[in-house]
């Protein structure tokens, strides 16, 4: 069965956004873009708002989507990315408020190169982005409760 996460690449004056965390196998601190699960009932929109929130303190306004990626995880799972683009306010400081997130970096594509990375799709979203793939909000349709 797949699980839906959702993810968001930030940038801000040529840096990205991302949170290290600990490796859920490991303990050792990895990093990630704000990411996280999809809740039962949540639009994926309404996941990636919340995620960036929790894992940064920070609103997230999204632009665009980046691209949908499948992910068979170490542990066997398989999971499915929705990877967002798009601003937090100028100004603001990103500050966790998620107790599983360490803290918050901006990093170059170059810095981030050279970290532990949560998966391959973290440095693949970014070069998504970079690389100018965006898709419109609406490719995504919302939740519909059916009656």
């Amino acid at each position: 069965m797949w699980r839906l996460t959702v993810a968001a690449v930030i940038e801000r004056e040529g840096r990205f956004l991302f949170v290290e965390e600990p490796d859920k196998v490991t303990g050792l601190p990895v990093i990630n873009q704000p990411a996280g699960h999809v809740e039962p009932g949540e639009s994926p929109l309404d996941a990636v708002h919340r995620e960036v929130h929790e894992e940064t303190g920070l609103a997230f306004t999204a632009v665009a989507i980046v691209g949908l990626y499948p992910l068979k995880a170490a542990n066997g799972s398989d999971y499915f990315r929705i990877c967002y683009t798009g601003t937090v306010p100028d100004g603001v400081e990103a500050v966790p408020e998620d107790a599983d997130i360490l803290c918050c970096h901006w990093l170059s594509r170059e810095e981030l190169a050279l970290a532990p990375l949560r998966s391959g799709w973290v440095l693949r979203c970014l070069d998504d982005v970079l690389a100018g793939k965006r898709f419109p909000l609406d490719l995504v349709a919302d939740i519909r409760v059916e009656r």
